[in-house]
């Protein structure tokens, strides 16, 4: 099982921050992730494709604790997709072709 990520545009989480630093304040606040969860290898082929580069993309096996929660899913919180800018919107905006994230 690999591992699966939720991408979430710079901007919108310096905005988010900017927001929490001058509110009130707010205790744990709901995470922020971005519009869809891709696969992280389809990450990596999108972005090889995209910049025209020529690469196998390789698995990597993270061990340990965090690579088990990696692996679970907890780098994903799709019951808080905030974010607005999806990936293949990041891609066209960088002049690169859209995004196809398939494994």
């Amino acid at each position: 099982m690999g591992t699966d990520c939720q991408p979430a545009d710079a901007g919108e989480v310096a905005d988010r921050l900017v927001e929490l630093a001058l509110g009130d304040p707010a205790g744990r606040v709901p995470d922020f992730a971005g519009p869809a969860v891709y696969p992280a290898a389809g990450l990596a082929r999108d972005w090889l494709r995209a910049t025209g580069k020529r690469r196998p993309v390789l698995p990597v096996r993270i061990p340990g604790g965090i690579g088990a929660a990696w692996r679970a899913g907890h780098l994903t919180a799709p019951g808080h997709a905030l974010g607005r800018r999806t990936w293949e919107q990041y891609l066209a905006e960088r002049g690169h072709a859209g995004g196809h994230t398939g494994t």
